[in-house]
């Protein structure tokens, strides 16, 4: 298989994410949702707010966010800001923060920062769903600052408002708000956060991991997971169907960079045995690059994610199984 030009995400090395994985049939990479019963058509959610988020965690004082800056600390207080303004609360009693830590290729002992937050759910009896979306980005190199508006303002945009929609109407099952640090090191974070979750283990039921989730010429996004947790494919199709933008399930089997089952933070979930939902883009020019930036961001586009993403969510939370 010819490998792409540009590289999905990070590839994570550690063969326990790849090994007893069981592959049902799903619709093949780039089709897109036929869904098995007509579903109505979602409310408009205003793009223009959600891009003002990503507008500020892209300001110059941000410094592209990278784990352990400034800029990530001031990323982090932004970001802890919102989600008091929203009154969600700290999963842990010391806070939102969660600190963890790890080693980098550099052989040098790392401190990155999670925020997770709690929503409670009507029915007290029910796992966890976690929702996330990684904070941090690339910083500045040789002068110049990555910025990260797609990769992954847009995730963590889309995250706090899954918290605004919680905070008002309770969904059934609680959620945890993970806003994960350290994705670009090789998703440390969320590995960190799967080891040790602020509840216990078994009630962690899924994960729905925002990255990259605003830009797409063709109006398009991507939904992973049905391809290695076939109990999530009908519960998402009717979700998806009459969307004000182009739902395709897919990249999620078949391994290389074309399958991006270990490219982003849902990984360390689904090595752990959890069943994810992942919500990107494909790559466009920008990726990676100090040209990832706000002003490229359509709002309608983004605010058609949006209302996709929180009928998936209700549908997910409909359901009583995922595996």
């Amino acid at each position: 298989m010819t490998r792409p030009a540009r590289l999905r995400r990070h590839v994570i090395a550690a063969s326990a994410l790849l090994l007893a994985l069981v592959v049902a049939p799903r619709p093949a990479i780039g089709q897109a949702a036929a869904p098995a019963a007509p579903a109505p058509a979602s409310g408009a959610v205003d793009g223009t707010a959600l891009l003002a988020s990503i507008t500020a965690l892209t300001a110059p004082g941000m410094e592209g966010r990278a784990t352990g800056t400034e800029g990530a600390r001031r990323a982090q207080e932004w970001i802890e800001a919102r989600l008091s303004a929203l009154g969600v609360r700290p999963a842990l009693p010391a806070g939102f923060a969660v600190p963890f830590q790890f080693t980098n290729k550099a052989g040098v002992i790392v401190t990155g920062t999670n925020l997770v937050a709690r929503c409670d759910g009507r029915r007290a009896d029910a796992p966890y769903l976690v929702v996330s979306a990684h904070y941090d980005h690339l910083g500045i190199r040789n002068g110049q600052t990555y910025h990260g508006a797609d990769d992954n303002a847009s995730g963590v945009a889309m995250l706090l408002h899954v918290a605004a929609r919680c905070a008002t109407s309770p969904f059934e099952h609680p959620l945890l708000l993970a806003f994960f640090d350290a994705e670009e090191a090789g998703l440390q974070g969320a590995q960190a956060f799967v080891k040790a979750p602020p509840v216990p283990a078994g009630r962690l039921a899924l994960n729905v991991n925002f990255d990259m989730v605003s830009r797409s010429a063709t109006r398009e996004i991507f939904v992973a997971g049905p391809g290695r947790w076939p109990a999530l494919l009908p519960i998402l199709q009717p979700a998806a169907a009459k969307s004000p933008v182009t739902v395709r399930f897919g990249h999620d089997t078949g391994g290389g960079q074309n399958d991006w089952t270990t490219q982003s933070d849902h990984g360390a979930f689904h090595a752990a045995g959890i069943p994810f939902v992942y919500v990107g883009v494909e790559d466009h020019p920008d990726y990676h690059q100090p040209t990832d930036t706000a002003d490229k961001i359509a709002p309608d586009f983004l605010g058609g994610v949006a209302a996709v993403v929180l009928r998936m969510i209700d549908a997910l939370d409909r359901a009583s199984a995922y595996k």
